[in-house]
């Protein structure tokens, strides 16, 4: 079995949240989801376990940071052309989501990136395969 990753992350309002995630086209795990959680489908291998605030606090002694004033964590989701970094940034653009940095194009790599509506710092990239195995 490929090892895989669940990220937990906080969020205001849980209906909000899948309803922006929804219009970026991704998918939910029932089976791993309640009222107070949402099991985002990334990947075959990659999770987002959307929690609301008070479900999230079962799980730190720790405050949660203020995402609209405190970067926690920056997380990056590859594409696979640069159409699909633009498809992406401008849904969840048009989706509630907000701007984050100014796009990011180095000719073999390219990105853009977006907050949702909690405020967490999402990248997407693409990177030029040739790029990658060194024959660009």
């Amino acid at each position: 079995m490929p090892q895989m990753i669940f990220v937990n992350l906080p969020v205001k309002d849980l209906e909000t949240s899948k309803a922006f995630w929804s219009k970026l086209g991704f998918s939910f795990n029932d089976q791993f989801s309640d009222d107070k959680t949402a099991c985002l489908v990334l990947s075959d291998t990659i999770f987002v376990m959307l929690l609301t605030e008070p479900r999230f606090k079962d799980f730190t002694k720790k405050e949660i940071a203020d995402a609209s004033s405190t970067t926690e964590a920056i997380f990056a989701l590859s594409a696979d052309s640069r159409e699909r970094v633009d498809q992406l940034c401008d849904a969840a653009l048009a989706s509630g989501g907000s701007a984050a940095n100014d796009p990011q194009d180095y000719g073999t790599m390219y990105g853009r990136s977006f907050q949702d509506p909690d405020h967490h710092l999402w990248e997407v990239m693409w990177m030029d395969p040739k790029a990658i195995e060194g024959q660009a």
